[in-house]
């Protein structure tokens, strides 16, 4: 149960509730605990004046425990013994409903973030789609609303903690969008694992949320290859990128961003289009999304049957056309999103299967992952974290048609991978770590 309190009143420990949009506030989550007097200084400048907050989730002083060992049981009169089994039988009744408790309070903490999350993805995707709407008739109104919407990205990702990596359980809204912003998020992420500056990141999330605008001048048939084209259509299908430069310039997009536009299909080895530009003459931004664009596609073709598994996607780019990407950022990219992406169908080391529903960026051979138990109602499933399972892990990925049927039935395997972010509760220095990793 929530109640409000004047802002006025907030104190370090209570549990908040900011009912506001995602973009009208820079926390990552819109309900959590206060940590800090900078926090409730950055509360009590957006304007409120009350808001809610949930007592019972609040940070108490522990009240002090009586503990019972086995030599206090075996002394004492009969009457003192019975009297402290009496205490110790409440004890155990007490850690078996506390118990129960955790893990009601970590399936409801668990459907809280992916509500969250579903919604932060579902204010993102609108926001692109008027960004898209207004490209023909307000150019420069579609320029600020993207820049808002990445405004608002930065804001939640570029914090001292870590990020995860998440697959969205419903994929809401167009392919247009869903594309735009996996391509978005995933390319941001890998700005900040480079250590982008602020400008560098606003180029790059404008440009990939942009990268595909073009398409707007091409009929819809042509705008995702199948495979099938003509040589003809392939031509027009090629010239998405010109309109896009076109489209980036009324505008009035910074050069950087442009510069993604416009590279966004070269490859490192000089085969892409329409420049033939190698490594060297291809923005990092750019070299990022050709990349990401690259694996999100085979994650999300044009044909639903020809769609690969996150980890095929993976595998295909590595074994298949590493020639074609920047090894630095293929390397990157790799450690980042992990050899089971989100999105992952897996087989664990004690024969269970599992969906990866989300990966640490920073520390990505231990997912989180969905695990199928029979002996557990689907919606009460909480995810296990096999960071803290040291005995187990990951034996191979399947492919959804592999699975047992009583096993798709309870996974439910997605049709469309849709990716998003949220934070992780764990150690900040890692990033860092990542990073020096890379560079070396």
């Amino acid at each position: 149960m929530s109640s409000t309190i004047d802002i006025d009143n907030l104190r370090v420990g209570m549990f908040i509730h900011l009912d506001l949009g995602w973009w009208a506030h820079p926390f990552a989550l819109s309900s959590f605990m206060l940590s800090s007097q900078e926090q409730i200084a950055t509360i009590r400048g957006l304007g409120l004046k009350r808001l809610r907050w949930s007592p019972e989730k609040s940070r108490q002083p522990e009240a002090p425990t009586t503990q019972f060992t086995t030599s206090t049981l075996g002394t004492g009169t009969p009457s003192e013994l019975q009297a402290a089994e009496a205490v110790a039988d409440a004890a155990a009744s007490a850690a078996a409903e506390a118990d129960a408790a955790r893990r009601r309070a970590a399936l409801a903490a668990q459907r809280e973030a992916d509500r969250l999350c579903a919604a932060q993805y579902a204010e993102a995707g609108q926001a692109w789609r008027i960004a898209a709407e207004q490209v023909l008739a307000l150019p420069q109104g579609s320029r600020e609303t993207t820049e808002a919407l990445t405004r608002a990205l930065l804001d939640k990702m570029m914090i001292e903690g870590e990020l995860c990596i998440r697959v969205l359980a419903e994929a809401p809204g167009d392919r247009n969008a869903a594309h735009a912003l996996n391509v978005a998020v995933i390319s941001l992420l890998m700005g900040r694992v480079f250590g982008f500056g602020e400008a560098e990141m606003m180029d790059l999330g404008v440009g990939a949320l942009m990268h595909d605008i073009g398409k707007l001048e091409i009929p819809e048939r042509l705008r995702l290859p199948d495979g099938l084209f003509t040589a003809a259509e392939n031509a027009q299908y090629r010239e998405h990128v010109a309109h896009g430069i076109t489209h980036g310039q009324r505008m009035g997009l910074t050069p950087g961003a442009m510069t993604v536009l416009a590279q966004h299909h070269e490859m490192a080895d000089g085969s892409g289009f329409p420049g033939k530009l190698n490594t060297e003459r291809m923005s990092a931004g750019a070299r990022i999304v050709a990349l990401v664009n690259r694996y999100d596609n085979l994650c999300n073709p044009a044909v639903a049957s020809h769609a690969l598994t996150p980890h095929e996607a993976l595998s295909l780019i590595f074994a298949q056309a590493k020639s074609k990407f920047d090894a630095t950022m293929l390397n990157a990219f790799i450690r980042m999103m992990g050899v089971y992406p989100p999105g992952s169908m897996v087989q664990l080391t004690d024969d269970r299967y599992a969906t990866v529903i989300s990966v640490n960026s920073s520390r990505p051979l231990k997912p989180r992952v969905l695990v199928c138990d029979a002996a557990v109602p689907v919606d009460e499933a909480l995810l296990l974290n096999l960071e803290e399972s040291t005995d187990l892990g990951i034996r191979r990925s399947l492919k959804p048609s592999q699975l047992p049927i009583a096993v798709q039935n309870y996974l439910s395997p997605r049709q469309r991978v849709v990716y998003f972010f949220e934070p992780a509760l764990t150690n900040p220095t890692a990033l860092p770590a990542l990073r020096e990793e890379i560079a070396a």
